[in-house]
């Protein structure tokens, strides 16, 4: 997430390597990593985004992903908030997937998870005043 210059809220959104359809960054848990970790650990790979990550889920989804035998695995994603400061140019997913900035209400229209759809919209409303990312905000 961010806020530009004029106070707008934006999160960073990916497309799926798979469908192409607009996603966040996420991933599996990493063995000797931290969950929060991991996730800014794949945000980098699959945004090229760098910042600092909180470390108190500000919501949960679940998806199927469709796996390489045609078969499918409910995952289940925490969602952690992190102000990305830059965006690399060159990054390890870059020639696999498209980023880009919406707003919280655009990227909520976007997704096809509806509790992420929820989540999003929540984050429309005054993304700052929610406790989780009003306690990460003052810490960093």
């Amino acid at each position: 997430m961010r806020w530009k210059k004029d106070g707008t809220f934006q999160v960073l959104m990916v497309t799926s390597r798979d469908t192409g359809r607009w996603i966040m960054p996420k991933g599996w848990t990493m063995d000797g990593k931290k969950p929060w970790a991991a996730a800014e650990i794949e945000a980098l790979e699959e945004a090229g985004a760098v910042g600092y990550i909180g470390r108190e889920v500000i919501g949960t989804y679940s998806y199927k992903k469709k796996l390489e035998d045609g078969s499918s695995l409910k995952c289940h994603v925490d969602v952690y908030p992190m102000v990305v400061e830059h965006l690399k140019r060159n990054w390890k997913e870059r020639g696999e997937r498209k980023r880009r900035w919406f707003t919280a209400k655009s990227a909520a229209k976007r997704v096809n998870e509806p509790k992420l759809a929820k989540l999003l919209k929540s984050l429309s409303k005054k993304p700052g005043k929610q406790p989780a990312i009003r306690e990460f905000l003052k810490a960093s």
